[in-house]
Formats: C-alpha cells, structure tokens, sequence
C-alpha cells in the first residue's frame, strides 16, 4: 500500500507538472490584453504606442525570454510565491485565501447534500421501480440534466426574486462579514445558488445510484441473505449499497470538480459571489496570467487529490481489488 500510495504521489506531481505547463504555454500563445490596453491608452494620450507596450512589458516580466519566464514561474509555483495580480492589486495568494470561503460555503454543504439525498433516493427507486415515485424521481433527474444551470438560474432570479419577492437577486459580500456565515441573513441569499447546483448533480449522483443499486440487488448473494430472513433495510444498507460504493465513489471527484470550477464559475458570475468562480472568470477576462495559474493550480490540485483519495476508497470498499503492481 505504501509503494502504491507513493507512486500516486509521484503521477499527481506530474500531472501537476503537465497541466500547469499546458496553461502556461496558451497563455503564452494568447493575445496579451494588458498590453493591448496600455497601448491604447497611450495613442489616446499622444504617447508613443511602442513605449507604453515596452513599459508594461518589462514592469510584467514579459521582456524577458519565454524559457526563463516559464522557470521562474515553476520554481514559484512549488514556493507559493505566485506573483501580483495586477485585477485585484493584491498577492495571488492573498486573493485565493479571501475567494474561496466564499466558494468553500455554499459548495461543501451542497456535496454532501447532494450525495446523501442521491444514494437515499437512488436506492428507494431501485427497490421500488416503475412506481409513481420512481417516474417522479426520474423526471426530476432529467430535468436537472437537461435544463441549463444559467436559465434555470436566471428564471429563479425572476420568479422568487422580482415576482415574488421572497429571496434575494444577487449575494451581498457585506452580510457574512457582519452577521456571520452562519446568519440566516446569509443562508437566505444562497438558497437559490444551491438549490440551481442541486438539481444538476442531484440528477446526476440519483441516477447512477439506482442503476448500480438495480445492478446489485438481483444478485445471488443479495438472493441468499433475503433467502436467509434479511429484511428489506439490512439488503439495501449492508448487502446492496456496501457492493454498489466502490463503483460510485469514482463519480464523486468529477461531481466536486464540475461544482468548483463549472458549476461556481456560472452561478457565481450570476449571483456576484467573489468565490473562486468569480475569481478566476475575472483573471481570464483581464487576462491576469498570475492570477490564472494560481486558479489552474488549486482545481488541479484538488483533481489530483481528489483521484488519489478516489483509488484509496475504492480499495477499502471492495478488497477484492488489488492494488499491487499497479
């Protein structure tokens, strides 16, 4: 387990490695906004164009040559020494520490939410198919795959906020810092927010839930203990769903990516939440390279570990599978 878990290590820090030098490389490659705007703004002053842009470039690092500007960024980025973010006028690091409670609030809470309500409907469905339950639950799952996270947003705004005046439009950054995270003043402006991400990935998790439970419980083993006096809750608790985790907990890293980076990055520009969505949409418009890799960084960190935690849990799960020479 030791050499298995080491070796894991050793491919995340690679992957690191590969996917912090591909966002390099098209940031290199893509059309430099600042200094566009630099040099727009000196033609309108009646400076020369040519100067401006070779200010900005060597007050950003930029005149010097790719090769060493990419070594100066890998050796900065192992020392969290990430560089200013010219968008905020702040440290990049300092910008990611106030962003993500912001994220980090409504997001966690929503994961587990999400993961308890889809394992506990999944499995009622599969024990009770082709109910009106079932097709009840199916048509909402449906529902939350196919409809768009920013319409639905958008027509909840209309309906509970303008319409009926019930919830607020957009999230005010002020309240948690006053009334505390936990006030209701700041549960109130984010039950839209969660309750737009809880249909998709609630959707999503109660699905596959079912179809691994249905998977399950015909087999002969679930035959035997029913056989045996097992009541219906020992089948779907210790029999059912022991077997059917191992297989799903593969899809809890992809459900907490898609809700940290796609998820937050739509609901977080509509509601203004200055979360890590926010955050890193305003460092890809403004073009702020520093403040982009710090962001890349952190959501592949969290792929990574999130797949390393991923294969460890699938092996606790299901000792059947081995881990060695792997």
């Amino acid at each position: 387990m030791k050499v298995y878990i080491a070796k894991r290590i050793l491919f995340a820090v690679f992957a690191i490695w590969i996917a912090f030098s591909a966002t390099f490389f098209l940031l290199e490659a893509s059309p430099n906004k600042g200094a566009m705007k630099a040099t727009m703004n000196c033609a309108a002053t009646g400076e020369d164009p040519e100067q401006c842009r070779e200010r900005y470039e060597e007050r950003r690092g930029l005149d010097k040559p790719v090769t060493e500007r990419y070594k100066n960024y890998m050796v900065n980025l192992f020392t969290f020494n990430w560089g200013w973010s010219e968008s905020r006028a702040q440290p990049v690091t300092q910008a990611i520490l106030d962003a993500w409670p912001y994220s980090a609030q409504y997001t966690i809470p929503l994961i587990f939410l999400s993961t308890t309500i889809a394992f506990a409907l999944g499995l009622y469905s599969a024990y009770n198919p082709y109910t009106v339950t079932d097709y009840l639950g199916s048509f909402v799952a449906f529902f939350g795959i196919s409809i768009p996270n920013f319409w639905f947003a958008l027509m909840m705004i209309i309906v509970f906020g303008v319409h009926l005046d019930l919830l607020p439009t957009y999230y005010q950054s002020t309240i948690p810092e006053n009334q505390g995270w936990l006030s209701w003043a700041n549960v109130e402006q984010l039950l839209i927010p969660m309750f737009v991400l809880l249909t998709a990935y609630l959707a999503f998790q109660m699905r596959y839930v079912r179809a691994q439970a249905l998977e399950q419980k015909n087999k002969e083993f679930v035959k035997v203990a029913k056989s045996k006096g097992a009541s219906q809750f020992r089948l779907m608790m210790v029999h059912v769903f022991r077997n059917a985790a191992a297989p799903l907990a593969g899809s809890f890293v992809g459900m907490l990516i898609g809700i940290f980076w796609a998820g937050s990055l739509i609901i977080e520009q509509i509601f203004s939440i200055p979360g890590l969505g926010l955050l890193s949409y305003t460092a890809i418009v403004e073009q702020d390279t520093p403040l982009i890799l710090g962001n890349t960084f952190v959501i592949v960190l969290l792929a990574v570990l999130g797949n390393l935690l991923e294969d460890l849990a699938i092996i606790s799960l299901d000792p059947r599978i081995d881990y060695k020479g792997r």
